[in-house]
């Protein structure tokens, strides 16, 4: 099902997983509703509380109407997401003609998120990440994590990240959608998307700013990287 020709979406839906994530939320809205503002049709943001008893959902007042909160008890990032997209395909604006796209919690995305998923005909889009705060990592780790993230970057790089990533929701469900995995739940979903001849593009110039936290959400995720790099020196960059 390569998309061959732009495709005009109704609607777009976004879903952002959490897990005692209060501090950190506020900043990742205020940045999604500017790109969801920005972006060029009507846009619906969901906040998926997975077993969160922060008090993530008093911000739900905060935000009013404009983001969405629902809560699971998961405790697994696949299945928030899933759950997330599975709330979206209930609301009739945002069925097979949707664009869907998905972040983290402690991610803030750019005001041009949306849009430049939206610019050119694709199935998947698939982001990159910048950190700007590296206050919990020595200088050898930051320079560790360059070194290979940059080496394997690029216009067409070959990074995966659940925190930038969109693609069309026909195209979504066709393929199954996330699954409650372990870790690894977005390179999952790309390896059914590729194998069912899906168009998939990276973008070098899609970044989001990510948090560089010691302390995982996800086993082997971003943090169990950099931990790994401050352990051995060395690594293989999501």
């Amino acid at each position: 099902m390569p998309a061959t020709a732009p495709i005009t979406y109704r609607r777009a839906g976004v879903v952002i997983p959490a897990h005692n994530e209060r501090s950190e939320l506020p900043a990742c809205l205020s940045s999604a509703l500017t790109a969801a503002l920005c972006a060029p049709l009507p846009v619906t943001l969901v906040v998926v509380l997975d077993a969160s008893d922060d008090g993530s959902a008093d911000l739900a007042g905060r935000f009013g109407s404009d983001v969405q909160f629902i809560s699971v008890d998961e405790r697994n990032v696949g299945a928030a997401r899933a759950a997330g997209f599975r709330y979206l395909r209930t609301l009739r604006e945002c069925d097979t003609e949707c664009w869907y796209a998905t972040t983290d919690a402690d991610t803030r995305v750019d005001p041009d998120w949306l849009v430049r998923q939206l610019a050119r005909p694709a199935d998947m889009v698939l982001g990159v990440v910048r950190v700007d705060n590296w206050r919990h990592h020595g200088q050898d780790v930051v320079d560790r994590y360059l070194r290979a993230y940059n080496a394997r970057g690029g216009g067409h790089h070959d990074h995966v990240h659940g925190a930038n990533m969109g693609f069309s929701a026909s195209a979504y469900w066709s393929v199954g959608g996330f699954r409650a995995l372990a870790t690894g739940e977005d390179v999952d979903l790309v390896r059914r998307f590729e194998a069912a001849g899906c168009q998939v593009r990276r973008d070098g110039a899609l970044s989001v700013t990510t948090s560089a936290r010691r302390r995982s959400r996800a086993p082997r995720g971003f943090s169990h990287y950099l931990r790994q790099l401050t352990r051995s020196g060395r690594g293989d960059c999501a």
